[in-house]
C-alpha cells in the first residue's frame, strides 16, 4: 500500500477492536467463565497485531517525517483502550492535509 497513513489508519483500527476483544470478551471469559484458551487466542492475535501496528506507525513517522513527540503520541495511544480511535481521528485529518497537498 502506498498510502502509509491509510495502512496505519486500518491496522491501528483492527489492533484497537482485538485489544477491547481481549480486555472485555476474553479476560472476563478466562476469568469469570475459566475459560483460559481465549486470552491465549485473542492475546496472540492482538500481539501479532500490536507488532505490525508499531511496524506501521514507524513505517508512517519515517515517511512523512512525523516529530518524535506525534510518533511517541502514536505508540502511547496504542496502550490505552480507545486509544487507537482517537488517534485515527487525528489520523484522518493528517491524511486529508496530505491528500490536499497543504
Amino acid at each position: 500500500m502506498e498510502n502509509k497513513i491509510g495502512t496505519l489508519r486500518l491496522v491501528g483500527n483492527i489492533e484497537g477492536w482485538s485489544y477491547l476483544a481481549l480486555l472485555f470478551i476474553a479476560m472476563p471469559l478466562k476469568y469469570f467463565a475459566g475459560i483460559p484458551m481465549a486470552v491465549k487466542i485473542v492475546g496472540m492475535a492482538h500481539g501479532l497485531l500490536f507488532i505490525g501496528f508499531v511496524a506501521a506507525l514507524v513505517d508512517a513517522s519515517l515517511k512523512h517525517r512525523w516529530g518524535r513527540g506525534f510518533s511517541v503520541f502514536g505508540f502511547v495511544a496504542s496502550l490505552v483502550p480507545f486509544g487507537t480511535f482517537f488517534l485515527n481521528k487525528k489520523l484522518i485529518r493528517l491524511e486529508e492535509k496530505h491528500c490536499i497537498g497543504i
